[in-house]
């Protein structure tokens, strides 16, 4: 049964009205965003989401976007208990994390394994804003050597404990720093850059070119509009960029979506 027709009759119908049916699970842990008219229930609903059957042990509720360098939001407990730590399970892989203090999403997931399977065993790879690992644990599975760069101390922690986890530690190095600062450290030349940035990062992509040898690949997410998106286009072929694919990889906000691009440097 969905959440709205097990809340009927229990919540008023005006508040089921602003109410997802859906609701983002990382792990045991249910997050919620709960609208404003709906609060007053918030009660019904967390225990409603509980007794879902699908094992979750703790109910939270956004109270704030996502906040500084770390993209971490605030949340208040609605139901359960055990703390925020989890350990959340994607295409064979673990990965575990608080989700109180490192950024996860889970709308990437078939990204994550879309670019592993383009990889090639022994190749170099560098990831920026690389999180827990979602997309270099994949990619150090399949072979390649994954150089992570990563800002927040949390994220870099549980990176290593995953990359143990999934046996891949030998295969990923890890770099507590600023993603915008790695060109000016590095001199080694990677086979292939995956670049998630942040909403208002787009910068990187330049920051990255300089790492990434003749030939090599890029993958950039972005946050646009679907009008900016030949614009965008035109812009990477002006920095010596073939765009060999673009996707969009669903919608974050009215009218703006996460888009890939799939990039060659010449």
């Amino acid at each position: 049964m969905r959440l709205k027709e097990k809340l009927q009759g229990i919540v008023p119908e005006e508040c089921l009205n602003g109410l997802s049916n859906r609701f983002h699970v990382i792990g045991d842990i249910a997050l919620l965003a709960l609208p404003q008219e709906a609060r007053p229930f918030k009660t019904v609903i967390a225990d409603a989401v509980l007794s879902s059957g699908r094992s979750i042990r703790v109910v939270l509720n956004k109270t704030a976007k996502l906040q500084g360098d770390r993209r971490v939001a605030d949340f208040e407990l609605l139901a359960g208990s055990g703390g925020t730590v989890t350990t959340h399970r994607e295409f064979g892989f673990s990965y575990r994390l608080d989700v109180s203090a490192v950024f996860w999403s889970s709308r990437l997931s078939y990204e994550r394994m879309r670019v592993a399977s383009l990889a090639q065993a022994g190749e170099e790879v560098i990831i920026p804003f690389s999180g827990v690992g979602p997309f270099a644990i994949p990619l150090a599975a399949r072979g390649a050597h994954v150089l992570a760069v990563e800002k927040s101390r949390e994220a870099c922690l549980y990176l290593a404990e995953n990359a143990r986890m999934n046996r891949v530690a030998d295969r990923i190095a890890i770099i507590n720093g600023d993603a915008f600062s790695a060109d000016k450290l590095l001199s080694r030349d990677f086979d292939r850059a995956v670049i998630p940035a942040p909403y208002g990062a787009d910068g990187i992509l330049e920051s990255m070119l300089p790492l990434v040898k003749s030939g090599g690949s890029l993958h950039f997410y972005t946050f646009k509009k679907r009008h900016q998106i030949e614009t965008l286009k035109k812009s990477y072929e002006d920095l010596g960029l073939v765009v060999r694919f673009c996707r969009r990889c669903g919608n974050v906000a009215p009218a703006v979506s996460r888009w890939v691009f799939d990039l060659v440097k010449t």
